[in-house]
């Protein structure tokens, strides 16, 4: 008993000492424990993988093939070490014949995509810049009507993973969302995603898989970093301080958009069985004596474009990818001005909301569905775009909606909650 009243007087004898001890062990029990919880995540990510590997192939069939595009530099430098951790070893006992391709410096992507080889699938390790210059490098190709047919998986590595949240069930541990991602691309079950292209006057297109924003939001977006010292108050910061500057935050802008085009039917999953060879040969010799009347000649109708005049704090040109297994009629993106009657704390509130997810739009919002557009700004405005989270220098662009265009790698139980939120 004397030495617990001897170790209590110490304690209280060094209070700040004893307060700093406590802290750092906490701190430290905690870090510890966490990274108990991802190496369990990672094993048993790991063993699910290994009955994947465990499967017998026929002796005519071939290993898989993935060829990973990995960006190092995303999420500060971490990834190449994310993806080595997290992803590799699930692929490798998985029994894929993994190619992994680094990029060294921001564009090259798009270039790697001239040069890619026929692949079983293509995995996207790293952000949303690098899963948009890898789509924009596929879709500039001059063969990418076959290149477009195969599967792309991606991991998310990098700060802002836009397109993992319609894919995968978003956790807080990273760890766990690049298990997830990598067990989804084992698992095979895809999901088609509209892409808009986006062409400029002085340049190639761009393609997109959220979409396309411009606005004094989005300029305020950029600027939040700045402010870093002011913690947990720079996003209030950097709008208030855009007020002060100017006001009130406009753009004018003339829209030029097409009506939305009707959805086709789903094509079959599987193709039908071939008739037999007698049938072919009779098929084949009625046509050569009787050959079918030609049809007509089509003729094609002149494209039917409205205009609109906007004058809104910010335009979004967005998908409908948020919610990718939703049954939708036409195929169209949405045009989103933002309501121009402001005040000051309106503009700081929104704009904290818009921070966290720019597709969040006021209830007195312009709202048009389209299956193409034109943008023309005002020749004084500059400024930039956000294509896909990406800055571009601000000009009239065209931008057309190929929907359904690819294809990516969904968790299963991604879907279910979507489906889930429809009913």
């Amino acid at each position: 008993m004397s030495r617990v009243v001897k170790v209590f007087r110490t304690l209280r004898s060094h209070w700040k000492k004893s307060t700093f001890a406590v802290c750092v062990l906490s701190y430290g029990s905690h870090w510890l424990y966490g990274k108990y919880c991802d190496k369990m995540v990672r094993r048993e990510a790991c063993l699910e993988a290994r009955e994947f590997g465990r499967q017998l192939i026929a002796p005519s069939e071939g290993l898989k093939k993935a060829t990973v595009i990995l960006n190092p530099a995303a999420c500060n430098g971490k990834a190449n070490s994310l993806f080595e951790k997290n992803a590799a070893p699930i692929l490798h006992l998985a029994g894929i014949e993994v190619t992994v391709v680094k990029t060294d410096y921001e564009g090259q992507a798009k270039k790697m995509m001239d040069f890619m080889e026929s692949t079983d699938m293509l995995i996207v390790a790293g952000g949303d810049g690098t899963l948009q210059e890898v789509i924009t490098g596929l879709l500039r190709r001059s063969d990418q009507d076959s290149f477009s047919r195969t599967p792309i998986g991606f991991i998310p590595l990098g700060t802002r993973n836009a397109v993992s949240a319609s894919l995968h069930i978003i956790s807080d541990n990273k760890v766990k969302d690049i298990t997830s991602a990598t067990l989804s691309i084992l698992k095979g079950e895809t999901v088609p995603l509209d892409v808009l292209q986006i062409e400029g006057e002085r340049e190639k297109p761009v393609f997109a898989l959220t979409g396309l924003r411009w606005g004094a939001f989005r300029d305020v977006s950029a600027t939040i970093s700045k402010y870093w010292y002011l913690g947990p108050l720079k996003t209030n910061a950097a709008h208030w301080f855009r007020t002060l500057r100017e006001w009130p935050l406009l753009c004018d802008v003339t829209v030029n958009y097409l009506a939305p085009t009707l959805r086709p039917p789903d094509l079959p999953p599987h193709k039908p069985p071939r008739p037999n060879l007698l049938y072919r040969i009779i098929r084949r010799l009625r046509n050569y004596w009787n050959p079918p009347p030609g049809e007509p000649p089509k003729t094609e109708e002149p494209e039917q474009w409205e205009e609109q005049k906007l004058s809104s704090v910010e335009l979004f040109i967005q998908t409908h990818n948020k919610n990718p297994v939703e049954h939708r009629i036409n195929d169209s993106m949405m045009i989103c001005a933002e309501s121009q009657n402001f005040t000051v704390g309106e503009f700081i509130t929104v704009g904290n909301q818009k921070h966290n997810d720019p597709s969040v739009f006021s209830a007195n919002a312009t709202k048009l569905e389209a299956s193409a557009c034109r943008l023309k700004l005002p020749e004084v405005t500059g400024g930039f775009f956000n294509i896909d989270n990406e800055e571009f220098e601000a000009m009239p662009v065209e931008i057309r909606l190929l929907p359904r265009k690819l294809h990516f790698f969904m968790s299963a139980e991604r879907r279910q909650q979507l489906l889930s939120q429809m009913q």
